[in-house]
């Protein structure tokens, strides 16, 4: 899809959901388009995941420059401030160099990753890979609300909770991502209607940005389970794009969402 330009991103108020799968194999090439920083978290990590995060943060440079119509290595990456506190380490991702309002958010399980790039607002991303939750009840009342442990426990089989433990799941992080907390969030306040149709409306307030934001679940496939994030005064469209290159598909992601009716 490069090809896509940080003018048609603004002009469609689209926002535009990158994803991919990396593989292990090591790759020097990959190496020399990240900064000192990057290798340096890179090194520290045991394999596999050192070369996962390598190679997916090499793709969210190659995307981000598709944009901008840059040089991958010459992109420099801080952070915004935490609404909360002044600590660097707790606030958005964001370009400094080349300046520029585009907004972007990653997520990654295993060797999978989304990317989410929007001209128009903060997005935030989540992305997990589901496998069975050994302690539900308890993994579940640390991070969800009264209502949505009501509907959990409401549901027939194992497979129904552990599909609705996810799209919870997801949802939350995506909303906690888009408003920069991240995990300082205390999750079982962000009640994200589980049992409902996406998109929904969330309310997060912060010291600064949005109260409520609009959350859409995103078709990714067997067992995985992915939202979206964004500002509810956002209206375009919001398209799942496949990896960079001929190949490239891009599919919109319907606004009536893949999870249960309410």
């Amino acid at each position: 899809m490069h090809g896509a330009s940080y003018r048609t991103l603004h002009e469609t108020d689209a926002v535009h959901v990158w994803q991919g799968k990396v593989t292990d194999h090591y790759d020097p090439v990959v190496l020399a388009l990240l900064s000192p920083d990057e290798r340096a978290v890179a090194a520290r990590r045991p394999a596999p995941v050192g070369t996962r995060y390598a190679k997916v943060h090499a793709e969210v440079r190659r995307i981000l420059a598709g944009y901008l119509d840059a040089d991958p290595c010459e992109l420099r990456m801080g952070r915004m401030p935490c609404p909360r506190c002044p600590d660097p380490a707790h606030g958005r991702p964001r370009l400094v160099v080349p300046g520029t309002d585009l907004d972007f958010n990653l997520s990654r399980s295993g060797p999978h990753w989304l990317l989410a790039v929007s001209a128009r607002g903060p997005v935030g991303v989540d992305l997990e890979t589901a496998r069975p939750v050994a302690d539900l009840w308890t993994t579940a009342a640390a991070v969800m609300s009264p209502s949505e442990l009501r509907h959990l426990r409401s549901l027939p089989d194992e497979a129904a909770r552990t599909a609705a433990y996810y799209r919870a799941w997801t949802r939350k992080e995506a909303v906690v991502k888009a408003s920069g907390v991240g995990v300082v969030a205390d999750l079982r306040a962000v009640d994200v209607r589980p049992h409902a149709s996406a998109p929904v409306s969330v309310r997060h307030a912060e010291p600064r940005g949005p109260q409520v934001w609009l959350v859409r679940d995103l078709p990714l496939g067997p067992d995985r389970y992915g939202a979206l994030a964004g500002e509810p005064e956002a209206h375009g469209p919001v398209l799942l794009v496949g990896p960079a290159g001929p190949g490239t598909a891009v599919v919109p992601v319907p606004d009536g969402g893949p999870g249960p009716r309410p």
